[in-house]
């Protein structure tokens, strides 16, 4: 795992209680105020009861809609913001590609006329914390390799980390629709984004790591794209290889080992830091059978196709736990 600096991924057996959601949707078609798109016409969006425009500060509730649709069609804009950007763009362009409609990377009618007769459903919907959810455990994460290889597991740090990732929203934006929700509260109500499940839908039997475009893309025998996620694709100073690899082992809980004699950065001593979506790979490790390269997750995903790494491929957790799902051991791994 050059890119994260681990050479080994392990896995874990965690038993996990059953949770019980509570789950209300919030249409998507209400009578509020359209938002236009780039060519005039309009997707009316309602904001949950008891916000205001105001606390979206400049977030665009059309943008909003159109990362929600675009993660349950499974071309992922990373982190769910209310923002146009990179990520977004490159969503809507792998999104028009595969449902032959113009090229581009904008928001237009044609586009959220597709997007709404291919699916139903919220935008936004309410989730009821249960006690799992408000008793963690949570952590402490220490920033230095030594402190968190001590730790019994690099989990998340708060309730608001852990619900954030789980419906796969930026932090700030889902403080920004929860205000005054009490995180410590079981039976507290929440607004929170209707995200995607995840599932990939066919049999992959290639992946694509398309550097130039920061994408990584699940392909089917027939060259299909069966989901496109953004990534973090390695960094001049250390760059992701060329040519093929294979899938050679998937760790849903991987820990992550660090070997200074594999690294040219880092200390200088080994660690293995435990699984968790803090570790540096996230806990997530889909092995490309060459001693420390992989696509992983990260602590991070907010900063995905927005930094460099160190030679791996880093996605979102959320990305990194559907391809993983969804991927076997043996399919083709193509750096172009």
């Amino acid at each position: 795992m050059r890119g994260t600096g681990a050479r080994t991924a392990g896995s874990t057996t965690m038993k996990h209680k059953s949770i019980l959601v509570a789950l209300i949707a919030i249409p998507l078609s209400l009578a509020a105020p359209p938002v236009a798109a780039q060519d005039g016409s309009a997707l009316s969006v309602t904001l949950p009861e008891g916000l205001t425009k105001s606390q979206l500060g400049k977030r665009d509730m059309q943008v909003i809609a159109v990362q929600a649709m675009l993660d349950r069609t499974n071309h992922s804009p990373g982190v769910i913001d209310g923002y146009m950007g990179g990520n977004t763009r490159r969503a809507i362009e792998a999104y028009r590609s595969n449902n032959d409609l113009p090229a581009g990377d904008g928001i237009d009618d044609a586009l959220l006329k597709s997007l709404q007769d291919a699916q139903s459903g919220s935008v936004f919907t309410t989730y009821t914390l249960t006690e799992d959810d408000v008793s963690g455990p949570f952590y402490d994460i220490p920033s230095g390799f030594a402190e968190q290889a001590d730790l019994e597991r690099v989990g998340y740090k708060n309730a608001q980390e852990m619900l954030a990732e789980r419906f796969h929203m930026d932090q700030k934006f889902f403080s920004a629709l929860n205000p005054n929700a009490d995180l410590g509260k079981a039976g507290q109500k929440i607004v929170v984004i209707s995200k995607g499940d995840g599932a990939v839908s066919g049999t992959i039997t290639r992946i694509e790591v398309r550097k130039d475009a920061g994408e990584v893309a699940a392909l089917d025998a027939e060259g299909n794209e069966l989901a496109t996620y953004p990534a973090t694709i390695g960094s001049g100073e250390f760059p992701s290889p060329s040519g093929s690899m294979t899938v050679n082992a998937i760790a849903a809980e991987a820990n992550y080992t660090f070997d200074p004699d594999d690294q040219k950065w880092g200390p200088d001593k080994t660690f293995v830091i435990p699984a968790g979506p803090n570790n540096p790979i996230g806990g997530v490790w889909i092995d490309l059978g060459k001693d420390g390269y992989g696509i992983h997750g990260s602590p991070d995903p907010q900063l995905i196709g927005k930094t460099t790494s160190h030679g791996c491929v880093r996605l979102t957790n959320w990305d990194a736990r559907a391809l993983a799902r969804a991927v076997s051991q043996g399919v083709k791994v193509e750096f172009v």
